[in-house]
């Protein structure tokens, strides 16, 4: 299995130091989530039902056309382990650097993955069955403009290709959301609840495309693959515009401010997510290994080589980061 951040149990018993003393830099989460409320007890006690609700209000709130499938699903991860199930084996391009789970989703399979540093050219586009990009990227934080992966689904929908959109990363600066344009066949976009608003552990998203396909991976993934208290607070949290709006505000001060605290320590950071921040380096590992040493926790990147830090939350751990990346 592909290692991801948020290992922060390996951390403790690698360093022994207190899982309290850390500060966990290496998922790229919100850190100032949104506040979950109390959970009616009849949410525990029933089954989830598919006609709550949810997937018109994630139309609504996501900008999906009325003809767009919507499915919720437990985690983006889900729909990125089946979805490739749904299509013959092919020539399915990724970016790389990328998340790597689509290129193991794909390949476990039986498709050919076919990587991609920028967007292929239309003669590439011809020669692929799909492709899958990240916008923006995870982990460089690169975003691509909308009309370009526009551009790059009518090739494909030309020869009956698919194009998969994650846009995990995008709700702070949703204006290139592809989510409006899902009405179109062979178009689907994930959308994830664990990034923005800071709800990982909840294990809950969206995909959006064409009702059909929609249809064919809810049954893949089964009867209530979402559960009803993920389903509830997911409608919740939805509704509250009002907190999306300042969250997007909050993060991108807290980017500005990491970017600025990382160049003041020498390291050069690039990339646009508000989530996080990428920066290449030829010793990734010696730099990750000083900031465990004060506690600190980010992630590390081999090829090509880099260190992912996502933001501090409360004021001591901007405080501990600070005084980890003096030791550099």
């Amino acid at each position: 299995m592909a290692t991801h951040g948020g290992r922060l149990n390996q951390a403790v018993q690698q360093w022994g130091i207190p899982r309290g003393q850390w500060v966990d830099l290496s998922t790229g989460i919100n850190p100032w989530p949104w506040p979950v409320p109390a959970v009616p007890a009849e949410v525990w006690q029933r089954l989830p039902e598919e006609d709550d609700g949810l997937p018109a209000q994630a139309r609504h709130w996501a900008g999906a056309p009325p003809d767009a499938g919507c499915l919720p699903v437990a985690g983006t991860q889900a729909a990125i382990q089946a979805l490739p199930r749904l299509r013959a084996p092919g020539r399915i391009g990724v970016p790389d650097p990328g998340y790597v789970e689509h290129a193991e989703g794909w390949r476990a399979a039986g498709h050919e993955v076919i990587p991609f540093t920028t967007l292929p050219s239309d003669e590439e586009l011809a020669a692929l069955d799909a492709l899958v990009w990240i916008n923006p990227n995870n982990p460089t934080g690169e975003p691509v403009m909308a009309r370009d992966l526009v551009a790059c689904h009518e090739q494909l929908a030309a020869h009956g290709g698919w194009l998969v959109v994650d846009e995990a990363f995008i709700d702070a600066e949703p204006t290139q959301t592809l989510v409006p344009e899902t009405g179109r066949e062979g178009l689907v976009v994930y959308r994830s609840m664990g990034k923005f608003f800071g709800l990982a552990g909840l294990r809950a998203g969206l995909v959006f495309g064409p009702g059909g396909l929609c249809g064919s991976l809810g049954e893949l993934l089964g009867p209530w693959a979402v559960s009803h208290p993920a389903r509830y607070l997911t409608q919740q949290a939805l509704s509250d515009t009002a907190w999306q709006k300042a969250a997007a505000s909050q993060l991108h001060h807290g980017h500005d401010r990491l970017v600025a605290l990382l160049r003041s320590a020498g390291l050069a950071p690039r990339g646009s997510a508000p989530y996080f921040a990428y920066c290449p380096h030829d010793e990734p590992g010696r730099v990750a290994e000083a900031l465990a040493a004060q506690a600190v926790l980010v992630r590390v990147f081999e090829a090509p080589p880099a260190l992912r830090f996502g933001l501090p939350g409360a004021e001591p751990e901007w405080e501990q980061l600070a005084r980890a990346l003096q030791t550099l």
